[in-house]
């Protein structure tokens, strides 16, 4: 696989990082305007680092761009005649539709949208992906890109708003979760460093739990509920204060605001 970069920043390079340590690209481009920040990944063999974004897209057959959103419509447009029908094009840009990208390259080309979150840079990105009526004879390929990455998931375009309040910001949401646990633990004697540590790797058991077995959470739950027990008394009393109303108001609010942006 040929894969180009175009937009080698912090996203970017941490799509490269994974598909480099799995060896999935026999060759690969990366662009950026500044080329003296990305030279190190030269060291790899394989890898070409330039500004030229169209010497990057004649040389490969996969792209992926991770540019700012205020600067992909030029982009766009300054590479559309390079495009050929082997081309796949994967764009990581929040809230840039496939519409608008084939009102400008055309509906004649194999079209991925990918919303992969932060976690990518550590492998464990949940990526939610969807395409083009021509992008669905390439969207296995863009499973097999960000698979190397975590997890991905192929949902309608019109999810994608509440797959990037889920996924991406969902990340904070689990983030506050976590320091919240990490509060409890200090509270109970443990120091700061071991508080976060209990709470980490508590958090990361449990979802390797439901991973794992495919069970539904309450079904976990369960296991470590006993009758008139410490764990009950503790849930009932987080649900008395509305963790999970909170959650979900939380959730919905987030949604809310992204569709304002959206049609703004």
């Amino acid at each position: 696989m040929k894969i180009a970069i175009i937009g080698a920043g912090n996203l970017g390079l941490s799509i490269a990082k994974g598909v480099l340590h799995s060896n999935g690209a026999t060759t690969m481009y990366l662009t950026k305007r500044n080329t003296s920040e990305i030279k190190d990944f030269e060291k790899y063999g394989n890898v070409t680092v330039t500004s030229d974004n169209k010497e990057a897209i004649q040389n490969s057959d996969t792209l992926i761009f991770a540019v700012q959103p205020g600067h992909f419509s030029s982009i766009l447009e300054e590479m559309k005649d390079l495009l050929t029908e082997n081309h796949v094009i994967i764009s990581t840009i929040t809230g840039f539709s496939i519409s608008k990208i084939e009102e400008i390259i055309g509906a004649d080309k194999h079209i991925v949208r990918s919303m992969p979150n932060t976690a990518i840079s550590v492998g464990n990105s949940m990526t939610c992906i969807c395409s083009n009526e021509l992008g669905k004879k390439r969207i296995d390929l863009a499973k097999a890109i960000f698979n190397r990455m975590g997890h991905t998931l192929e949902i309608p375009e019109e999810q994608m708003q509440a797959a990037t309040v889920i996924c991406a910001s969902g990340i904070a949401f689990w983030m506050r979760l976590i320091r919240a646990t990490t509060q409890g633990a200090i509270q109970l004697g443990f120091d700061a460093k071991e508080a976060q540590e209990l709470a980490m790797h508590t958090c990361n058991g449990a979802a390797s739990l439901l991973i794992e077995s495919g069970n539904h959470p309450e079904e976990e739950i369960d296991r470590v509920t006993t009758p008139k027990g410490c764990t009950i008394e503790g849930l009932n009393e987080m649900e008395h204060q509305g963790l999970s109303s909170s959650l979900i108001r939380g959730i919905v609010t987030s949604f809310e605001k992204i569709s304002k942006i959206r049609k703004g």
